[in-house]
């Protein structure tokens, strides 16, 4: 479908539902008929509060982003507990939860996916910027039935108002711009809404520049140098080298907001340019040894850098619609409607010039039914399809061209009885995937139940239970050649099933007087866990090792949890005491997975004064000496980090900053990153800026 046909289509739809449309749907409001706390959007089409939910779920907010580092979506989320980084550069990077990523974990913008090539590999950006966000919600686990098997490992909403939801009287906005250290590096974000009447238009953009960012020790670890007989020169003060990276996104959006509703378009440009540090090629490796799949000529080293090194440029044009309207249709009080097209390309460039090219064209539209609430019982129905077309042209072209299509129906149901209740949900889709290979078919369904109670005052407990059933991915199905940036030579298997997990979360949440405590334990059995298996062969042309896509059992399990003690207050002032902490452990028939992440724990001093704040943190990172074939142990560490926030004027929306990263300049490895053992995360950086709402 064309994008001209997709938005026809979803234009007279939105028109024959009427000329008003819905401002917010139903009411979020408790049992006792009292707004409840955060409410979390992506978890239900209907209100479900933040301490309320049976699974992890954290919301970051637009004040917690103007302090965020500047980067890619996974390192700004990297921290949470259960949360890392693929960190393939300051340039690329997708969130790892509890174990898993790439096509595991479901990356959205405003509910619809990044029609972008983000998960098919780790050195290939998100085509959304943290900084375009008003709120990220993470979903820990497969905790959201409406998006299907590709959330089997959980789900980033990354939120904007660029679609204005509400009417605007005159003008507000924000803006915020930074300077960083370690990088050298400085961007501006900001967005504007301008209202008359029912009209509300936005605007919205970001701008980012980084130089190569310091680290305090020689970029390839101990172990690297060791295992290639090379003798480590010391922690001496470095960068790691074609890091750089540009980025402009901008955005406009046009909404008509009625008294019982809203519909609005948009469209996004992001336009990015990243170097690759330590990406290689087949010809450029003949005759090495890629036993530790690295290249440690130090005489040639310069090929991989700067203008002889490996940069990407990505380029996405989008497209959305979003409408609610609040109706009297039976059971239902509220349709939702959202619908995103996007043409996305990059091109890997070599020495400057172009070589292989990536393409994604698609579409995909939701619409929502939201039941009526009616004595605690709150419930939606779904739908949901969708049509994209992957294409990839040069020497890295190990995907080919494969048109994915979905359709998916779901609903999701819950039970509040104000000491008690129960949840469910059910979804059922059948995805396709084309190509020259072989077309395959997945007819998947899923289901999840949960109870809950609340024993005693500031008490929530709950156990959820769930089957979900994942489509393979189109690499994992398709793939045959080298993979530079996973340095090997990746076979997939056109024969794959649908993989299969049955997982279990137990939550407890407590809130009462100064304390609070968030705890979850979970365990998942997966049956067909598609993994990347080595075969213990070299290719002969590239000399890479060989890797195929297998299907082997799995189980994966672990704990979560984050509390908070608010030690002393006294009208704007307090001072509370914040802890963190999160392990996950994960087996397989064949062996530990790769890259599982190892335990962390977080402690922070938080004071906030009124017109001023600030907080003082330690975390501690545990090694990882629990690896897969091919894969090198990774060191323990422990960052100190820093904030200071300040609002000198009576205009409390005036906002300036100074904050430290690793403050003590220590080597830090994230072991969930392919590039670990050659590009450690940043050195000390001390970020300052300034942000301000009208």
């Amino acid at each position: 479908m064309s994008r001209h046909l997709l938005f026809s289509a979803v234009a007279a739809s939105a028109l024959l539902a009427g000329p008003v449309y819905a401002q917010s749907g139903p009411a979020a409001v408790g049992q006792d008929g009292h707004p409840v706390s955060e409410v979390v959007v992506t978890a239900a089409p209907f209100a479900i509060s933040l301490d309320s939910a049976t699974t992890n779920i954290d919301v970051v907010d637009r004040d917690e982003l103007d302090l965020a580092p500047s980067g890619g979506l996974g390192d700004v989320l990297s921290g949470m507990p259960g949360v890392r980084s693929t960190f393939f550069g300051p340039g690329a990077s997708r969130p790892v939860i509890r174990g898993l990523a790439g096509p595991r974990v479901l990356v959205l913008s405003n509910g619809l996916g990044q029609v972008d090539a983000s998960a098919l590999s780790p050195d290939h950006a998100v085509a959304t910027d943290p900084q375009e966000a008003e709120r990220i919600e993470v979903l820990r686990g497969p905790s959201a039935l409406a998006y299907g098997g590709s959330a089997i490992g959980g789900i980033v909403n990354v939120i904007d108002e660029r679609i204005a939801m509400h009417r605007v009287n005159g003008v507000e906005g924000r803006v915020l711009a930074s300077a960083s250290s370690v990088d050298d590096g400085h961007s501006v974000s900001g967005a504007l809404r301008a209202g008359t009447g029912p009209w509300v238009v936005s605007v919205d953009g970001v701008r980012r520049e980084t130089e190569d960012y310091k680290v305090p020790t020689f970029p390839e670890s101990k172990r690297q140098l060791a295992a290639d007989g090379e003798e480590w020169p010391g922690p001496v003060d470095s960068t790691v080298e074609n890091t750089a990276t540009e980025l402009s996104s901008y955005g406009a959006g046009l909404s008509y907001v009625g008294e019982r509703g809203f519909i609005g378009l948009s469209v996004k440009r992001t336009e990015t340019t990243y170097g690759v540090p330590g990406h290689e090629h087949g010809h450029e490796d003949e005759g090495h040894d890629h036993e530790h799949d690295h290249d440690h000529d130090h005489d040639h080293e310069e090929e991989f850098h700067g203008e002889d090194g490996v940069a990407i440029k990505l380029e996405q044009t989008r497209y959305d619609l979003r409408a609610e309207h609040d109706l009297d249709l039976g059971p239902f009080s509220a349709v939702r409607l959202g619908a995103g097209y996007a043409d996305y390309t990059h091109v890997e460039l070599e020495g400057g010039e172009p070589a292989t090219r990536f393409f994604s064209e698609g579409w995909e539209g939701r619409l929502e039914l939201v039941q009526r609430e009616r004595n605690g019982w709150q419930g939606a129905v779904g739908f949901q399809a969708l049509k994209r077309d992957f294409d990839a042209v040069g020497e890295e072209a190990l995907v080919p061209p494969t048109r994915t299509t979905e359709w998916g129906a779901f609903t999701l149901q819950r039970l509040d009885r104000e000491g008690w209740g129960v949840e469910g949900g059910l979804r059922v889709d059948q995805r396709k995937l084309e190509s020259v290979v072989a077309d395959r078919d997945f007819t998947n369904v899923s289901g999840s139940l949960g109870g809950f109670i609340r024993p005693s005052a500031g008490w929530f407990l709950g156990l959820s239970a769930s089957r979900t059933s994942r489509a393979p991915a189109q690499e994992e199905l398709f793939a045959n050649g080298a993979h530079a940036a996973t340095r090997s030579v990746e076979i997939g298997s056109a024969d794959l099933d649908a993989e299969v997990s049955y997982s279990v979360d137990l939550t407890a949440h407590y809130e009462r007087g100064p304390f609070e405590l968030d705890m979850h334990l979970f365990g998942v059995r997966y049956d067909g866990f598609i993994d990347l298996s080595p075969t213990g062969l070299d290719d002969e042309e590239s000399g890479m090792p060989i890797f195929r896509y297998v299907q082997t059992d799995a189980t994966f399990h672990g704990a979560e949890a984050e509390g908070s003690w608010r030690v002393w207050e006294e009208g704007e002032r307090s001072f509370r005491l914040e802890a963190g902490a999160d392990i996950v452990r994960g087996d397989t028939d064949l062996g530990p997975p790769a890259r599982i992440p190892p335990w962390s724990v977080t402690g922070r001093a938080v004071f906030e004064g009124g017109w001023w704040g600030g907080q003082l943190e330690v975390r501690e990172v545990g090694d990882q000496d629990r690896v897969a074939e091919f894969e090198l142990p990774t060191d323990s560490y422990t960052l100190l980090n820093a904030s200071l926030s300040l609002r000198p004027l009576k205009d409390r929306n005036l906002r300036l900053f100074l904050d430290g990263r690793n403050l003590t300049n220590v080597e830090a490895r994230e072991h969930a990153s392919f590039l670990k053992d050659i590009a450690p995360l940043p050195g000390r950086n001390v970020r300052m800026g300034v942000a301000y709402r009208f």
